[in-house]
């Protein structure tokens, strides 16, 4: 195939949304399981997001001027996150995910990344192929966890919106989890109003840029993340992220109404510290 790459533009965010929605329902219901993306219409919005956020690189690959697939990779940390990555179902097994994904690594090396990091859904048996080639190695597997919050509280666990002023404790205790921090990401939610933090003994021992498919939560202690999912008014997207291995966690989530969407598997290249406590990635880690 005759395939070009060039940066995304904003002309691109009506058909990059189709494909990226086409792209995921196509795979999703070859394997019984729903979209990750629900329509062509939030595909658009999520992608043209994307395209205007400074902090993310974005890639098109085209053919005669015909857009067949885009990929995004989130620079806000030392250890970037790629994704979402989606090829037009006419074009897909050519070739065309790999060159979108090789670009975005050819891209992570020259800006001097510590690390890469990726999540893939565990029944997509090409993709994760296509990745341990490209150098990825598997994690963990994650849990995709849906419904509706548990609304449970924590006695001495005290969960409040976070502020400017918090986010020195929140850097620390990620770097203290993960080993590096995501400040920038903090920051954006903060002023957004979507970042939460947990008190525990007078002190921040947990943070969350929001409960969902696309904010990340790091904490001291399984008690410090389930107080911040209990305290969440809803959950947005998908569901959230578990590491499934994570077993206090995990079996609460279920005690408490809340159900298994879909297993996923967390894949890097680089830097890569085993975590030291809870936490939740985002789907773009």
């Amino acid at each position: 195939m005759d395939v070009t790459l060039r940066p995304v533009a904003p002309r691109d965010a009506t058909d990059g949304g189709r494909i990226l929605y086409e792209a995921f329902r196509n795979v999703a219901d070859r394997h019984g399981f729903p979209p990750d993306v629900p329509s062509a219409d939030v595909g658009a919005g999520l992608v043209g997001m994307l395209i205007g956020h400074p902090g993310f690189y974005g890639a098109a690959a085209e053919r005669n001027g015909e857009l067949l697939g885009t990929n995004f990779m989130d620079e806000r940390s030392i250890v970037f996150g790629i994704g979402p990555i989606s090829v037009d179902p006419s074009a897909q097994n050519a070739g065309v995910g790999r060159m979108l994904m090789q670009d975005a690594l050819d891209r992570a090396a020259t800006r001097n990344a510590a690390g890469v990091r990726l999540l893939q859904a565990a029944y997509h048996n090409r993709s994760l192929c296509l990745y341990s080639t490209l150098g990825f190695r598997t994690r963990e597997p994650m849990s995709v966890m849906s419904g509706s919050p548990p609304k449970a509280a924590f006695a001495g666990y005290d969960v409040r919106p976070a502020a400017l002023a918090d986010l020195d404790s929140c850097n620390a205790l990620c770097r203290d989890v993960h080993g590096f921090d995501r400040s920038r990401e903090v920051k954006e939610a903060t002023e957004r109003g979507e970042a939460s933090v947990v008190e525990h003994l007078g002190r921040i021992s947990g943070y969350t840029t929001l409960m969902g498919f696309f904010g990340h939560t790091v904490a001291q202690t399984d008690f410090d993340l389930m107080a911040l999912i209990g305290a969440a008014t809803a959950f947005h997207g998908p569901g959230v992220i578990l590491p499934t291995r994570n077993h206090r966690v995990f079996s609460w989530c279920l005690a408490n109404g809340m159900r298994l969407v879909m297993q996923m598997t967390l894949m890097t290249i680089g830097l890569y510290n085993e975590p030291e406590g809870s936490y939740l990635p985002s789907i773009l880690l």
